[in-house]
């Protein structure tokens, strides 16, 4: 199988000012297409040629001779997943659905956004920040590098990535800037309702 660079659901300015065409460009063209370049290079002639990315990711985790497959078909999942999470005017109201289930899961909306934004602000170095299905119940949870909670049994339905080249042309060192803006103004959150049963 030979994996590919998805197309975007907006154009490489769709989502400015909150972030911007030269940070997609990079991020989406650059970043994303090296880590999917790698893990065709890894598993080209090799037995696991034939898996799909979410088995690639299972066999790899536990296997540290296969770090490399790991870490870049995890990115590619990662991103695939980042790209559809956002939308231009995203954030708002969330769908009633989805809504019920995190004040179900959280207590309340704000509480809900705000473990979200601790998770993506505490993770020391490059990582993610992500909501997810665990057992029945919503979770919030964080990952260093490549990791994601497909490994952990869970379902990501929303996944924010705090690796520098994420924010840094846009917002510098102001992490928790870029959290908020990805929260309020990015997220489709039809989309992560989409990803709920």
């Amino acid at each position: 199988m030979n994996f590919e660079l998805p197309k975007l659901d907006y154009s490489k300015n769709g989502l400015a000012p909150i972030m911007s065409e030269e940070t997609l460009d990079l991020h989406h063209g650059k970043h994303h297409q090296t880590y999917i370049t790698n893990l065709n290079n890894f598993i080209k002639d090799t037995d696991m040629s034939d898996k799909s990315l979410e088995e690639l990711i299972l066999l790899s985790s536990k296997d540290s001779s296969k770090m490399g497959i790991f870490n870049n078909a995890s990115q590619h999942w990662n991103h695939n997943l980042f790209w559809k999470c956002m939308k231009p005017n995203g954030g708002g109201n969330m769908p009633p659905k989805l809504e019920k289930r995190i004040i179900l899961d959280f207590g309340s909306i704000e509480e809900f956004k705000k473990q979200f934004k601790q998770a993506g602000i505490t993770q020391f170095g490059s990582g993610w920040c992500w909501l997810s299905i665990s057992n029945g119940k919503l979770v919030v949870t964080k990952t260093a590098n490549a990791a994601n909670p497909l490994v952990d049994n869970m379902k990501p339905i929303l996944g924010c990535d705090v690796w520098e080249h994420s924010y840094y042309i846009d917002y510098r060192n102001r992490r928790p800037e870029y959290l908020d803006q990805f929260i309020e103004k990015l997220i489709d959150w039809e989309f992560v309702e989409s990803l709920l049963d």
